[in-house]
């Protein structure tokens, strides 16, 4: 498979994803959190499939394209752990988060997926979902849309 294909069915795979954990958290309480703003596109849809929900957004630096730009209040920029800490410290709580972190060598990527995981338990509402592009540990692994290949993306319920 070429690297665009690759991308397409990445991206694709994302979109359905998002879109239907979005429809099954209609009746949990709680905020969404978008690991790995990057260009902004995942923040971009989330704020289109969930205009009543609060987003909270994470980076190491804020770059993305200048429309998908998080207000302030809900920009948490910095290192992982302390953001998470943050949100958890100040008693927010996370129904849907979408995991999206990754330098791109993917033992590493993995590997700081397992260290992130207890600490994004820490914000999960009890049946919050979890999409992720990296596996996480301590949580309960479901299957995704029908669309999407299992080894394409991953989901989670808190």
């Amino acid at each position: 498979m070429s690297r665009l294909d690759s991308m397409l069915r990445r991206l694709t795979a994302q979109r359905d994803g998002l879109n239907w954990a979005a429809g099954l958290i209609s009746g949990l309480e709680g905020d969404v959190l978008d690991m790995g703003l990057g260009n902004g596109r995942t923040y971009d849809h989330l704020r289109e499939v969930l205009p009543d929900r609060r987003i909270w957004v994470m980076d190491r630096v804020l770059q993305c394209h200048p429309s998908c730009v998080p207000p302030d209040e809900d920009f948490l920029q910095g290192e992982a752990e302390p953001m998470l800490e943050r949100l958890a410290d100040g008693n927010h709580q996370i129904a849907m988060a979408h995991y999206d972190f990754g330098m791109g060598i993917k033992a590493d990527d993995v590997a700081e997926a397992a260290r992130l995981s207890p600490l994004i338990a820490r914000v999960m509402v009890p049946g919050g979902l979890l999409i992720s592009g990296q596996p996480l540990v301590g949580f309960k692994q479901i299957a995704g849309p029908d669309t999407i290949a299992p080894d394409r993306y991953l989901f989670y319920r808190a």
